[in-house]
């Protein structure tokens, strides 16, 4: 008892503001931030016991706190600041008080790059990896302290070891395949206690996770991406966390998270958005239900859960020098935030890419997200891309040979006549399959001639084409056998691997074949503004045969796909006269093959061809 009068006697002897002994901000998010931003508003998230009862003040030059929000829970405190033109980089120095006590922080206050964004279009070849399944470029980050899942490779839904600086390392093999940009799977921290290796459960929105490497490997990835011209696109999510995020254990606020009494799913229909006779409860199931057991649902209605998730993009475009976002699941969190943070990113950043996976068969769904899209209702996503499933389907549909020729083609016929409910169809990404999907070589029956004609297809017609890594040497995955089997390893990632894809060394014929062919029409297309941007005329598919154009004022390229198992058709000109008109001959980039005569000509059975017109 005496030794504490005597210490309140101290306390109150003596005006300066004291350190509280024990105190800790145990962290700042964002973790630091930018000049010459064009929105200077700037919300920090300060977490430490009993920091909500502090107030704050700083005297940088060019910054200014202009207001404080307080939750339910004490231990966070919202710090809304301005930052000026006037603002230079340095470090800004955050004092906290509370009566006479005194927390000092200093908070990083950095460049934003300059330029502007690159971006992702129709002249780009997207080509999506899994960091874990890739390459291990660093093992002596397989196992890391603190990480609870540890390395098991002979286990399809374990951790493998790929990480950043496999990526990094193998930059040259994707440059010479011809893609132009990469996505990657979720890279940051996802410190769960199995099945991590996909990413998809983040626990820090802020840190990369370190079995894949830090922030500044994965900026480092970025430069090097760029030297070779190549952009970078990276997976967010924004619907949910995972269930061990540092978050769990203390909640910023009670209404941080969708809660209910026990656990409530989804029901994985977004669809109920748009459907103007949908029940309200069918709607709030669709928001506000969690996608799994282990991925808690975020409450984007929070004002502060709307900012904190748009500023961690922000932070990234600017702190890696970002080309582009894929958000996952895009429909599934509250429309009108997303609409707001899609705004925001492209008003900061104009030009820049983001693509939103909506998943429908039906191409009236999916355009309603759409950019530029005036929907009946009033919603504009603002989003700039979609991914197209539809196209998607339509390829496995048109060449999986379960239906005749003509119906499956007629499905790519059909599924591209709805072009009109999209403001901007060049926009969308087309894909054959990704890491959530049978692949298409095994969904196909392991057919090399219909993998050769979904290529070829998907590298011609309007869109912004993805590639799924291991397509170029046909790797296999059925969804059956569970996620962890459409993810294999990449062959050469790893040392010791018996086969190298890198190298050539030990690769069957069929995948030299496959690899071989990817090659030439990537590295055909990187240079092709015709099939970027060019205009696209198709023909009614018959006798098993799809025929359409991508031209301009200056180019015209015919392409034919005859999807017939054994027969040849012959190719009459007369048939596809106002497309042809002006030109009398041309060459099969595929075959190299010179066609002399327009007006009949002959494709063999299971083969496309893209034929320059001259």
């Amino acid at each position: 008892m005496i030794k504490k009068v005597f210490q309140t006697l101290v306390l109150f002897m003596i005006p300066a503001l004291l350190p509280v002994k024990g105190q800790v901000i145990e962290r700042i998010d964002p973790p630091s931030w930018f000049t010459g931003m064009k929105n200077g508003a700037l919300q920090l998230m300060v977490y430490g016991r009993e920091i909500g009862s502090y107030d704050v003040k700083t005297d940088y030059p060019g910054v200014e706190i202009m207001t404080t929000v307080r939750t339910d829970n004490p231990n966070y405190l919202f710090v809304n600041l301005n930052i000026s033109d006037e603002a230079v980089p340095g470090t800004v120095n955050l004092i906290f008080t509370r009566g006479r006590q005194k927390l000092a922080h200093s908070y990083p206050l950095l460049a934003r790059p300059a330029g502007p964004a690159r971006g992702i279009n129709s002249s780009d070849v997207i080509y999506l990896l899994m960091p874990d399944r890739f390459a291990n470029g660093d093992p002596s980050n397989d196992n890391v302290a603190g990480m609870t899942e540890q390395p098991d490779r002979s286990n399809p839904t374990g951790r493998h070891g790929g990480d950043l600086k496999g990526i990094e390392d193998n930059l040259d093999y994707l440059y010479k395949l011809g893609v132009t940009g990469i996505w990657l799977n979720p890279f940051l921290e996802n410190n769960q206690q199995h099945s991590s290796y996909h990413g998809y459960s983040t626990t820090d929105f802020y840190k990369s996770d370190p079995r894949y490497g830090s922030n500044d490997d994965f900026k480092s990835l970025v430069t090097e991406a760029h030297k070779r011209g190549i952009k970078v696109i990276m997976d967010m999510i924004f619907n949910h966390i995972g269930s061990f995020h540092w978050w769990m254990n203390d909640l910023p606020s009670k209404d941080w998270i969708h809660q209910f009494d026990e656990f409530t799913r989804t029901n994985y229909r977004a669809s109920t958005y748009m459907d103007p006779y949908a029940a309200e409860s069918d709607r709030m199931l669709m928001e506000k239900g969690w996608f799994d057991v282990t991925m808690p649902d975020l409450n984007q209605s929070n004002p502060l859960v709307e900012t904190y998730l748009i500023q961690t993009s922000l932070w990234w475009i600017a702190f890696s020098d970002l080309d582009g976002i894929r958000m996952d699941t895009y429909s599934y969190p509250q429309p009108d935030m997303m609409s707001r943070w899609a705004k925001r990113v492209t008003d900061e950043f104009p030009g820049f890419f983001i693509v939103g996976e909506v998943w429908y068969d039906e191409p009236a769904q999916i355009s309603y997200w759409a950019y530029n899209k005036k929907n009946s209702d009033g919603y504009r996503s603002n989003l700039p891309s979609v991914t197209d499933f539809p196209v998607c389907f339509a390829t496995h549909r048109a060449f999986e040979g379960k239906t005749n020729p003509t119906d499956g083609l007629s499905k790519l016929y059909n599924t591209l006549s709805q072009d009109y409910l999209y403001p901007e169809p060049l926009r969308n990404v087309i894909f054959l399959d990704n890491h959530d999907m049978t692949r298409f070589f095994t969904q196909t029956g392991q057919s090399p001639e219909a993998f050769r004609l979904g290529l070829s297809f998907i590298m011609t017609t309007r869109g912004i084409p993805q590639i799924y890594y291991g397509t170029e040497i046909v790797m296999e995955g059925d969804k059956s056998q569970g996620d962890g089997r459409l993810r294999d390893d990449f062959p050469g990632g790893w040392p010791g691997d018996a086969r190298n894809v890198f190298t050539g060394a030990g690769i069957t014929s069929l995948e030299k074949e496959a690899l071989d062919f990817t090659t030439h029409i990537l590295n055909w297309r990187k240079n092709k503004e015709v099939i970027h941007t060019g205009k696209l005329k198709h023909y009614i598919p018959s006798d098993g045969v799809y025929v359409y154009f991508r031209y301009n004022c200056s180019e015209s390229v015919m392409v034919i796909i005859n999807a017939n198992s054994k027969e040849s058709r012959t190719i009459s000109g007369e048939k596809y006269a106002e497309s042809l008109e002006g030109f009398t001959f041309g060459t099969d980039i595929i075959s190299g093959r010179k066609i002399d005569n327009l007006q009949s000509f002959t494709i063999a059975p299971q083969t496309a061809m893209i034929i320059e017109l001259k």
